[in-house]
């Protein structure tokens, strides 16, 4: 029974690289899904734009009642139609200034800006990822080391209270150590908490059933000198894979053709019709062809033309300041990747992490050995859990920063 429960844990508990994880997102995140049908809703709108219009048909001018010289008029064919007189007109509207060709142009630019927008959505959720992921390392990792403290705690208490039965320790003693293993099993539990919110917000992104333990494997990769890192080259970067650049030119060209579509509204559509009239003139069978247009006399959508022309100024100063902004977006990040890269270096670089860990188990023997004091463990034992979490948070801070820098220029930098 041991066996099998353990073998269900094991299937139930999912771990996961960085790498994975953004696959595993890319393929299955519900919201990405959603939000790609507006590319395929863009594309039918270009559809729609290609449609001619539909013609119109008509029929009127039914007599409800026979005429006085009903027997005068024709039956069709046959006996149908009797004494009846009616007329039919069909319709036609013809677009003029190459309206339709305008119109589908704009529905392509608008796809365009459906696809840049479906980018920059995706790189959104992708930055929310990834400082979940890190977020979600640095607690299991510092929460890994409260419980190591956790355990060498509760060893030293089942030693003192056998201690204290001999009568070898005081009491207070015992009482001090219990203090301090509360004391770590309740920020052991407020990680906990803030890591179960964390694992559910990942499960959301990644649609990872509730049920399901998960566990991030943390990255082995190297940083890059942030040295080796030319700011202009990441202005040039952004350029070309940032989506806000690409969707502010989309702006103006969708405004500039919007405008051409505006133009072209002027111009009256001309309607053509055929019609046939059944005893309701000088004619007993009367064919006949029509035309006809609105007179562009006081609507010449002048109001829409200038909002259009309007438009596209407030598109340019709009792509001014997104460029603008990702910039100075860039160069933060830049700034930041820097402070956090030396900061974790300067420390980390001389095994200083590994040596903390091997005196932390020196200090716990002496203590049992009774050759330090108890407020000379505990206040390393203090010292100890802070500097590893300033590491830990430094780590955070490093590899959150270098993604936040990768993703202000939607690329990969190597």
């Amino acid at each position: 029974m041991l066996l099998c429960r353990h073998k269900v844990f094991a299937q139930d508990t999912l771990k996961i690289t960085i790498e994975q994880a953004e696959k595993q997102f890319l393929e299955k995140n519900l919201q990405l899904l959603a939000e790609r049908y507006n590319i395929a809703i863009a594309d039918a709108a270009i559809v729609q734009a290609r449609v001619l219009n539909n013609p119109t048909i008509g029929v009127g001018d039914i007599n409800f009642w026979h005429p006085n010289a009903a027997e005068e008029v024709e039956a069709i064919p046959a006996t149908w139609g009797n004494g009846i007189i009616f007329s039919i007109e069909l319709e036609q509207v013809i677009r003029t200034a190459g309206k339709r060709k305008k119109l589908i142009n704009l529905e392509k630019v608008a796809k365009e800006i459906a696809i840049q927008e479906f980018e920059t959505f995706l790189l959104s959720l992708k930055t929310e990822l990834r400082t979940i992921l890190h977020e979600v390392i640095y607690l299991q990792s510092y929460l890994n080391i409260i419980q190591t403290n956790q355990k060498s705690v509760e060893t030293l208490v089942e030693s003192y209270k056998t201690n204290l039965s001999r009568g070898n320790v005081a009491k207070g003693e015992l009482i001090r150590l219990q203090s301090s293993l509360i004391e770590l099993e309740a920020e052991a539990n407020e990680i906990q908490t803030e890591l179960n919110d964390q694992y559910k917000e990942l499960k959301v992104l990644l649609n990872i059933p509730p049920q399901t333990q998960i566990s991030i494997v943390p990255t082995t990769a190297t940083t890059k000198n942030p040295n080796d890192i030319s700011l202009i080259d990441l202005f040039e970067m952004a350029k070309k894979f940032r989506p806000e650049f690409l969707l502010s030119d989309l702006d103006i060209q969708y405004q500039e053709r919007l405008l051409k579509y505006e133009k072209a509204q002027r111009s009256p559509d001309i309607a053509l019709s055929v019609n046939y009239d059944r005893y309701g003139g000088v004619w007993k069978n009367f064919f006949g062809i029509g035309i006809s247009l609105d007179i562009p006399m006081f609507d010449r959508n002048q109001g829409n033309i200038k909002i259009a022309k309007l438009s596209i100024d407030q598109a340019n100063y709009n792509a001014e300041h997104q460029k603008n902004e990702i910039q100075h977006e860039i160069a933060t990040f830049y700034n930041n990747y820097k402070i956090n890269y030396h900061f974790y270096k300067k420390h980390t670089e001389n095994d200083f992490s590994e040596n903390l860990d091997d005196m932390f188990e020196v200090y716990t023997r002496n203590f049992l050995n009774r050759n330090i004091s108890m407020l000379e463990y505990l206040d390393f034992m203090e010292a100890y859990r802070t500097t590893k979490q300033v590491i830990l948070t430094a780590k955070k801070n490093l590899d959150t920063s270098f993604a936040e820098l990768q993703f202000s220029v939607n690329n990969e930098i190597k």
